[in-house]
This record gives C-alpha cells, sequence and structure tokens, in this order.
C-alpha cells in the first residue's frame, strides 16, 4: 500500500484510488527497470473498484520508466476519458484499450493487467510449439496457460469476445506473433506473473539458440512441479516479499512514482 497525505491527493480522486494509481505506476517503472518496455507500446491497466467499472491505463506518450501515479488516465469501459479536475487532457492509445477491457469486462476477479512486448516473449508467441516445459519458470504455467492467435493490431472491439474465450480461467496467455498477458488478483501477483512469463522465454530463446537437443522433464515431474509452484497464490508470503524487494530498486527514481 502508498499511504499518502491528503494534501498531496489531486482533488476528486479518491485515497483509495490514489494508492491503486501508486501501485499502478510503481509497476510500469518495475516493467521499464527490467527492461521489458517497447517505447511508449504497450499497456499495463487497474481496476477501480465501484459499480461504474473504470479502470486505469497509461497516458498514451508517456515512457514507462518516467510513470507518475498522476500520468495514469482513467477510462470506462467504452473506452472514453473520464476528466477529472487536474488531469484532463490525457489520450490513451485504443489498441490497449481493446485488449484490457476484454480482460476487465469478463474477469471482475483480475484487478490487474500487463500485456508486454518484449524480444522473448515475442520469439516463443512465434514459436510453433508455445512455451516449453524446460525450465522450472516455464512450469509454473505448465497447464495455466492460454494462447490466442494473431488478428492484427487489436483495434477491431470485436476482438474481445475471442481474446477472452481463449484466456478462459487462466492468469496468463501468450498473444501469438505479440507478446505476453498476464493479470493477477492483487499488483503483487501481476508483477510476479510477468516476470516469472518473461523468464521463462528468455530462457527458452536462450536453450534454443545453441541447436543442442533439448532435455525435458517427465510428465509426472511437470505435473508436481506446477502444483509446487502455480498457479500463482497471492497469499503466500514470499509474493509480498518480492513486490516489497522490487520497489527498493525504483524508491530513488526521478520523478517519484508516487507523484
Amino acid at each position: 500500500m502508498n499511504i499518502a497525505s491528503p494534501n498531496t491527493i489531486p482533488a476528486g480522486i479518491s485515497a483509495e484510488e490514489w494508492d491503486i494509481r501508486c501501485d499502478l505506476a510503481a509497476l510500469y517503472r518495475l516493467v521499464a527497470h527490467h527492461k521489458m518496455t517497447d517505447l511508449i507500446y504497450t499497456h499495463i491497466s487497474a481496476r477501480l473498484p465501484g459499480p461504474d467499472h473504470h479502470f486505469l491505463i497509461n497516458h498514451y506518450g508517456v515512457m514507462f520508466h518516467e510513470m507518475r501515479a498522476s500520468d495514469l488516465v482513467k477510462i470506462d469501459l467504452d473506452g472514453n476519458v473520464v476528466e477529472q479536475e487536474g488531469l484532463s487532457g490525457r489520450v490513451v492509445n485504443r489498441a490497449g484499450f481493446t485488449i484490457h477491457s476484454a480482460v476487465h469486462m469478463a474477469r471482475d476477479d483480475l484487478k490487474y493487467v500487463i500485456h508486454t512486448h518484449t524480444a522473448a516473449g515475442i520469439a516463443v508467441s512465434a514459436q510453433e510449439h508455445g512455451l516449453l516445459p524446460i525450465s522450472q519458470h516455464a512450469l509454473k504455467f505448465y497447464g495455466h496457460l492460454a494462447y490466442h492467435g494473431y488478428e492484427g493490431v487489436a483495434l477491431d472491439l470485436d476482438e474481445r469476445e475471442r481474446l477472452v474465450a481463449d484466456l478462459g480461467p487462466h492468469k496468463a496467455m501468450i498473444l501469438r506473433n505479440h507478446g505476453l498477458l498476464v493479470a493477477g488478483t492483487t499488483v503483487q501477483e501481476a508483477w510476479h506473473l510477468i516476470y516469472f512469463l518473461e523468464r521463462a522465454c528468455q530462457a527458452q530463446v536462450a536453450a534454443l539458440a545453441g541447436g543442442a537437443k533439448l532435455v525435458l522433464p517427465p510428465e509426472e515431474v511437470r505435473l508436481k512441479t506446477s502444483r509446487q509452484t502455480g498457479p500463482t497464490d497471492p497469499t503466500k508470503p514470499h509474493i509480498q516479499l518480492a513486490w516489497d524487494a522490487s520497489l527498493r530498486m525504483i524508491e530513488n527514481d526521478a520523478p517519484n512514482y508516487r507523484g
């Protein structure tokens, strides 16, 4: 949680929303810190509590490493910007809206959605076999990973139905020829999922690069490891510990992400 003084919260924003804004801005900074960005493209979003079904997404054009709580834009499920005093004039990427609104509309349990275009993520998304069960990181997602076929730049709203159908009950998905998508019930879980899915993809690209024959664990070991490590349980203490440790890496970054 990021407790702020009431005097530092812009007018029209509740303390609860500001806390979510700070967590979301921290996610942007961490994605940047670990070099999972693609200039101003890709997005991370957060569902806001309440009956209005609003969510936060980045102000299009702001780099991830400079994202602040006040740079985030509140929009509704139709993509309309919900203007606030002192936070007007912000725009969002329509493709980002399509992908993120699909998840937020269909899965009330998922509060944070992260989408990336990393070299490793794109490479694995283009491999016919998808994510191989060749590492402990990959086995975290064994039996818990969805795939969605590429349909072009995500500007068509009717793709949302197919994207959600492909996601099913899962929290992680590979977007074919595109990148990675994860969603968490908490900010800590979302960060944990994208970090380890990205690392699993990096390991696979490195393992395949040399052309050596791969060693795959037997099925019973795959299933055992999947039960041990995934799907992520956001209540496990190490999930919070990893988040707290990660935040320390961006605490001294300027400008402060809580601004």
